[in-house]
């Protein structure tokens, strides 16, 4: 692709209700992974934490951490871990997300689609949720765990439809998979937050090892849909970059650019994805139709 076609798919679209139809018709085709963000919970009557720096701040209020650190939400998990312990860490998580995420309308559509692969990139259980409300059994939930006090050479556990540990084996024939690369807290209260719960993904997620090879298989043929995520941070784009790597396309995110940082722009840019420049509530009511 050309580089001033690259800019063209990086640029917010003059008309997004039109290219939002076009976004439509993909997922329901399932040519599209939706990559839910912490944002879509403001499409529900949720008190859960939506950002991280939302979380910084809860946790900042159980521990005080230092204050050059205090907004950054890995950086004052990390502090907890080490002064206080990785348990105490985990239940403060657990307690933070601990309220059921009641669906939004919109995952309770998405849920209602035959779509091959999910992905998650928050704590909460609210897409879940939608599947199992939907009646849906024939998915598999693959999360990210931390490394801390693991032993065996695993990045990720799998669980069935109904929050049993299943092998991973089980999202190859299954018909959707939930993929949760940070963790979930449910149903097992896995947590990837603190600064130490990524060292040793961030040195081999470029080779791939720390995704799971359904996640890997069903992205080949398809594009990303990102929605209520923020890329304000290098490891959100790490990881964002990660798993679409070696996905076909389309790309497109659903962002409001008044808000994005010079670096969110340049993540867009950089991986050919297009924008539309709506507010989420909006986009969500035109992928519903």
């Amino acid at each position: 692709m050309t580089a001033a076609a690259v800019a063209e798919r990086a640029t917010p679209t003059a008309d997004p209700a039109r290219r939002l139809a076009v976004v439509r018709d993909l997922l329901v085709r399932d040519a599209l992974v939706p990559y839910l963000g912490p944002g879509l919970l403001a499409l529900s009557d949720s008190s859960l934490p939506a950002t991280p720096e939302a979380v910084a701040a809860m946790l900042h209020a159980r521990a005080p951490a230092p204050s050059r650190i205090r907004t950054n939400m890995w950086a004052v998990a990390q502090f907890i871990e080490s002064r206080r312990h990785r348990k105490t860490l985990q239940a403060f998580m657990a307690d933070a997300f601990s309220a059921p995420a009641e669906p939004s309308p919109f995952l309770r559509y998405l849920a209602s689609l035959p779509i091959s692969l999910v992905v998650n990139a928050w704590y909460d259980a609210a897409f879940a949720t939608a599947l199992k409300e939907a009646g849906r059994v024939d998915f598999v939930e693959i999360q990210g765990i931390t490394r801390a006090g693991v032993t065996a050479d695993i990045w990720t556990r799998a669980y069935d439809a109904a929050g049993a540990e299943c092998p991973a084996s089980a999202a190859d024939t299954t018909k959707t998979v939930l993929y949760s690369p940070h963790g979930g807290v449910r149903p097992a209260k896995n947590f990837l937050v603190a600064d130490s719960d990524y060292v040793e993904v961030m040195t081999e997620i470029d080779i791939q090892t720390p995704i799971p090879p359904a996640a890997r298989a069903r992205r080949a043929e398809r594009g990303f849909l990102f929605l209520g995520c923020r890329f304000h941070d290098q490891m959100l784009r790490t990881y964002a970059r990660q798993i679409m790597k070696r996905s076909t396309g389309p790309h497109f995110a659903v962002a409001e650019v008044a808000a994005m940082t010079r670096n969110e722009r340049k993540f867009y840019q950089d991986q050919m994805i297009e924008v539309l420049d709506v507010p989420l509530a909006e986009a969500a009511e035109a992928l519903i139709g």
